[in-house]
């Protein structure tokens, strides 16, 4: 058992050499991203703190690990040369359809989705909102709601903060009451 773990803490030392190494090289800046993020996972670093810190979802941090460990450097380089910097309209469709089937919509899971599966960073966050208006989602319903708001506990709150505020009207006006709620 000693063997095993020694070996297993080798190879993560070994990658996390190549790793360092790739980004010591100054790749593409989409590439740079990805190898920071596994090398931190791999350096036991928590996920909440690579996203927040490389702007990425957690989801895209394990995706470009199991990319790395199961294909090496080519599993985070970028699939083609050049820049491609926008999706074929087949694509847009499949984005779009994803978008569709979501409870809730977040910027970062749309430029980490279609980054992960079109390998499309766009330089312009207007083409993100672009496809949420696509799919028919505004960008004020993007925004994730509260899963634990209760509309009728909102609408009593609501009539009672009106009903205090009817009630003691003069003295707000006047100044003698300041009201914080």
């Amino acid at each position: 058992a000693m063997n095993n773990f020694l070996l297993e803490h080798q190879q993560k030392v070994e990658k996390i050499a190549l790793l360092t190494e790739f980004i010591s090289g100054n790749p593409e800046s989409r590439e740079l991203k990805r190898a920071l993020a596994v090398k931190m996972a791999l350096e036991s670093q928590p996920y909440a703190q690579i996203a927040e810190l490389l702007g990425i979802n957690k989801s895209g941090i394990t995706y470009w690990k199991q990319r790395f460990v199961a294909q090496g450097l080519e599993g985070i380089k970028l699939g083609y040369q050049g820049s491609k910097s926008y999706l074929t309209e087949e694509q847009k469709a499949e984005v779009i359809s994803w978008l569709r089937t979501r409870d809730s919509w977040d910027l970062q899971e749309l430029v980490t989705y279609i980054d992960e599966h079109h390998e499309v960073v766009y330089a312009s966050k207007q083409s993100y909102y672009a496809l949420f208006s696509e799919a028919n989602i505004s960008w004020k319903k993007s925004q994730k709601s509260n899963p634990k708001r209760e509309p009728e506990l909102v609408e009593r709150k609501r009539t009672e903060i009106q009903g205090f505020i009817q009630k003691n009207k003069s003295d707000i006006e006047t100044g003698r009451l300041a009201v914080f709620f």
